[in-house]
């Protein structure tokens, strides 16, 4: 550690974290391409939320901010892989992380795995994505298609490429909403709630709609319209897992980030 960064460290209050046995928490957000200064007040808030672990989409480049600010906050790192464009980061404070070797073949760094090995003698797989969202006019929903279609592809095999004796969490910013979302939008095509389908074709549970058969809630609003979607989500390769999934709208109404957070409770192993 460089001085100056070790001088910083100092300055972080002091957090202790306590993980429950047998239950992994598991946090996304989007950050929002986070300049410094935002990025190191987001640490704040996600360092004093009771997760285990955490997923982050939407990382700038590079993610340095991103990663020393966790890091001082008792957090370990895992990074998705190189690439100019936005990252997507695990981070976790229980356990021991070890990165898993889960590639799609389009835009790989906005996926990242882990293998997490925890206290009690288990691993539990996690994965982040970051979907692109439509893209510009040029380029409408060409990288947003691939990506889809690359991690659609992984999805059979993906629990056992991580090969893990707990559950398999896939979780981010997907960047679609589910058939019969409230309201509907029709801005999207049947290639993107075919993504959202291929999780439950390959055996994950949504969590949140596990844990809340009708609730209508919202992650990302229209900036115009105000209109929203639940673009954030969470799938365990293991319903009986899941015990709580909601939302967290503080990081969104603080102006932390235009996202709401998400939160989950998963048993380790599951049940």
């Amino acid at each position: 550690m460089t001085a100056d960064r070790h001088q910083l460290s100092l300055l972080q209050p002091a957090i202790t974290h306590r993980g429950e046995p047998g239950r992994l928490r598991v946090l996304t957000l989007n950050v929002q391409h986070a300049n410094p200064a935002r990025t190191r007040r987001q640490a704040d808030w996600l360092a004093g939320q009771d997760a285990d672990v955490l997923v982050l989409t939407e990382v700038t480049p590079g993610g340095h901010t991103l990663t020393q600010a966790l890091e001082e906050r008792g957090f370990t790192v895992h990074m998705g892989d190189g690439g100019g464009d936005y990252l997507t980061v695990i981070a976790s404070r229980t356990g021991k992380q070890e990165p898993a070797e889960v590639r799609p073949t389009h835009l790989p760094h906005r996926c990242a795995a882990v293998r997490l090995h925890t206290d009690e003698g288990f691993t539990v797989g996690v994965v982040g994505l970051y979907v692109p969202s439509r893209g510009p006019q040029e380029r409408r929903n060409v990288d947003k298609r691939a990506f889809q279609d690359a991690v659609a592809a992984l999805l059979p095999r993906l629990a056992d490429d991580l090969a893990v004796s707990g559950p398999v969490v896939i979780t981010g910013d997907l960047n679609v909403v589910e058939p019969g979302h409230q309201p509907h939008h029709a801005v999207f095509g049947a290639w993107e709630y075919a993504f959202y389908d291929a999780f439950g074709a390959a055996g994950y549970t949504d969590a949140f709609r596990h844990c809340h058969p009708e609730t209508i809630d919202h992650s990302w609003y229209g900036r115009r319209s105000g209109d929203g979607y639940r673009f954030d989500h969470l799938f365990c390769s293991s319903a009986d897992a899941v015990r709580t999934c909601s939302y967290l709208h503080e990081p969104r109404t603080s102006g932390l980030s235009d996202h709401a957070a998400m939160t989950a409770t998963i048993t380790v192993p599951a049940l």
